[in-house]
Formats: C-alpha cells, sequence, structure tokens
C-alpha cells in the first residue's frame, strides 16, 4: 500500500516509494529504496520534503515501532569500529599458489567488462548475469591470497587504461572490504561496483576520452558527466544493489564538498562511496596513461595522507595503507645490501618486512640470479632491509617476468 506520510513520521525500516525529484538533488543512490537508519533518516530531512510516499509492502507502517538496535551501523561508527581491529592477514595459500589462478581471473574480468562496454556503446543495457561470476571469482583469489591479484592488477597497458582500471578498482575494493571486516554480501556489491563504475565513460565521446592530452573546461565537464551517465545505465538493473550504486554515482565526492556531481560532503556520502573514492584516485595516480606517468605508490600514498579530512575519511586511508602495504605487490625497492628486489608478498604482520625476490646488483649495475628474501624470517647472519622504492622503468626491469 502506498501511503503518504511526513518527514517527522521518517523513520528506519520504510521503505520509500519514490522521490519525486532527479537523484541529484537527494544524497541517495536511488529514488525508491529502503530507510537503514537514523543517518537516513536525517539525510531525508534535510533535502527539505513535507510530505514522502512510502510502500507499506515492502517496509513498515508509521504506526510499527522500530528496535532501533536492529538498525545498520553508521559509516562513521563502522570505520570507527574496524580501526580497532587489526587486519587478518594470513594467506590461505601461498602467492606462488595462487598466481596462476588469479591470472586466469584477471583475464576473464578484463573480457567481461571490456564486452558489456562494448554493448553499452552499442545502445545495449547492462548484463548483469555476466559481472556477478567474475566477481565472485575474483573474491576467491582475494580471500585465499590477495597478493597474487593485486599484483596482478599493476601490470597494465596505456590504451587498455579504461578496462584495466576497472578491474584494478574492483579488485581493490574487494580487498579493502576483507581488510575492514565487511560482509562477504557487501564485499560482492562492491567489487559490482568498482567493475562497474566508470561504465557511463561509455557515453562519453572517444575523442574527449582517449584525448592524449590535458582536457580544457568544457571537455572536463563532459567528463564529468560520466557518473550521470553511469547513475542512468545502472540504476535501471534490479540485480544490481545499492551498495553498487553508491560506488557507481560517488566515487569522485569528497568529504569536504569539493567533488561531483553532487558535492556530498561527508556525512552525506556513504562509506562505499568513500571507500570507492580512495582506491579510484591511488590506482588511477599510480597508472600510466597516455598523458600521465603514473607515480610511485609511496608517492601516491603520502599524497592522500595530505588529503586526509578534505578529500578523504583519514580512518579509511590508514586502513587502505595497511591493505595494500607501504610497499606494494610488484614494487620496486632498494635494499641496504645494494640490490634490487621485487616485492613478491605482503608481510602478515606490519608493513615493512615484506617477501622480496632479488634480482639486482646496483654496485655491479647487472642482473642476478633472482633469489628470494622474506625480510621479517631472514637467515641467521643476513640483516637486510628495505631503504627506499625505485622505478622498474629506470633499470629496464619488468617486475611480472620476476613474479611467476
Amino acid at each position: 500500500m502506498i501511503k503518504q506520510i511526513t518527514t517527522q513520521q521518517i523513520r528506519p525500516g520504510m521503505y520509500v516509494h519514490k522521490l519525486d525529484c532527479s537523484w541529484l538533488d537527494h544524497p541517495f543512490a536511488r529514488n525508491s529504496f529502503l530507510i537503514k537508519d537514523m543517518d537516513d533518516v536525517r539525510k531525508l530531512r534535510g533535502v527539505k520534503f513535507s510530505q514522502i510516499l512510502i510502500d507499506t509492502e515492502k517496509g513498515l507502517d508509521v504506526d510499527v515501532r522500530i528496535a532501533t538496535q536492529a538498525s545498520d551501523p553508521q559509516p562513521e561508527e563502522t570505520v570507527e569500529k574496524e580501526v580497532k581491529c587489526p587486519k587478518d592477514r594470513q594467506k590461505r595459500i601461498s602467492v606462488a599458489e595462487e598466481r596462476q589462478r588469479a591470472g586466469a581471473v584477471k583475464q576473464e574480468a578484463e573480457r567481461v567488462i571490456t564486452g558489456i562496454m562494448a554493448d553499452i556503446k552499442l545502445g545495449k543495457r547492462i548484463d548483469a548475469e555476466r559481472v556477478s561470476p567474475v566477481v565472485e571469482h575474483m573474491m576467491g583469489s582475494v580471500f585465499r591470497n590477495e597478493d597474487a591479484l593485486l599484483g596482478l592488477t599493476r601490470i597494465r597497458q596505456m590504451d587498455k587504461y579504461t578496462f584495466e582500471h576497472s578491474v584494478s578498482v574492483s579488485v581493490l575494493l574487494i580487498a579493502f572490504a576483507k581488510q575492514l571486516g565487511l560482509e562477504e554480501s557487501i564485499i560482492r556489491d562492491l567489487g559490482i561496483g568498482g567493475l562497474l563504475h566508470d561504465i557511463g565513460k561509455m557515453r562519453v565521446p572517444d575523442k574527449i576520452l582517449n584525448k592524449p592530452g590535458r582536457l580544457n573546461d568544457e571537455e572536463f565537464a563532459v567528463i564529468r558527466e560520466h557518473v550521470n551517465h553511469g547513475h542512468g545505465l545502472v540504476d535501471g538493473v534490479e540485480t544490481i544493489s545499492a551498495t553498487a550504486l553508491e560506488v557507481v554515482t560517488q566515487h569522485h565526492e569528497r568529504i569536504d564538498g569539493s567533488g561531483y556531481p553532487c558535492k556530498l560532503q561527508g556525512h552525506e556520502t556513504s562509506l562505499n562511496g568513500k571507500m570507492a573514492a580512495v582506491v579510484d584516485v591511488y590506482d588511477a595516480i599510480t597508472s600510466d596513461r597516455v598523458y600521465h606517468k603514473g607515480q610511485l605508490p609511496s608517492v601516491v600514498l603520502k599524497r592522500m595522507i595530505e588529503w586526509s579530512g578534505s578529500h578523504f575519511d583519514p580512518k579509511l586511508v590508514q586502513h587502505f595503507i595497511q591493505c595494500v602495504g607501504i610497499y606494494p605487490v610488484g614494487s620496486v625497492v632498494a635494499l641496504e645490501s645494494e640490490r634490487l628486489a621485487i616485492v613478491i608478498q605482503s608481510p602478515e604482520e606490519g608493513l615493512l618486512e615484506p617477501l622480496v625476490n632479488m634480482v639486482y646488483d646496483l654496485r655491479k649495475r647487472r642482473f642476478i640470479t633472482p633469489r628470494l628474501l622474506d625480510l621479517a624470517n631472514q637467515p641467521e647472519g643476513e640483516k637486510d632491509r628495505i631503504l627506499r622504492l625505485e622505478s622498474a622503468e629506470s633499470y629496464g626491469i619488468r617486475p611480472e617476468v620476476f613474479m611467476q
């Protein structure tokens, strides 16, 4: 039954039948949705509606008392809780055992998102049945050992940026959500949202999307519309959840209100949107583009710490650093022994002592026979440590060759 009520009668558990306005005029991903908690109630009252239509068959009626303890935790409460919970870094299997399966999963994901984006260009709808299985496979790989798939996502080709960025954001969101201890259903939806987060770019003219240089103001305005295009494409697919939709619509929002398209501030942006913003920026800045050379992860993470409190939630940034590590898998590091090594697997405790593969002698300036070294469990008499990150390109090193 559809019933009209005042905003003062709104409570968690009710189902909003429809908001009679554009989705840009309110902070929710859809115009029809379940009111989950008091944060949703405050947001609705802040939009200044005098009355709202609810569906009592899909949610609670005005005369039903709500058990407040049953409401979902607020995003801020979720982050606060997780700050006190250290990451479970134990790997189910070794990175070497998982790498082959991870490679197949990455190829499958790239094939699926490439096909979906091609369909969108042809005016077709999103085939959600193709998305869920590949996200399940990515989750399986991340749950067994996230380092294998995370390492492979760093192997990129500039001419495939849009597709590979979508896969990378999906994998990073899955790993990030796992690190935060979120439920598997939420992790799955975040992975779907990550894979589809830039789907709206298929509505942007290729000459702007693939321009080999900086965009002017008019072109950037066209690019920004990809979020609205993405909302229109994803919102019509019933099997895609509100969680995934929030990733699509909020990954360019910033907690100080400087983002787009809705200029949402911290309390107006969902936890899912805040996570997506962190992941999207990290992957974009560390990636090589036609007009942009990717920066070292350590440099990007330092900048993201500086942007905390204005662009990003500070606690989420700290958790993300714990997730990817100071020395992400696939990075080239200089050791105190004057050798270069490839980071193969993140440490199960701490952030400074990963498993590395030593491949280059800095004194003799030549490649050496690769040798694995676990910096956290070194042989007696060996006390090596990481001094800094280095550029693989500067030494002609292809990390993927030494990660097999």
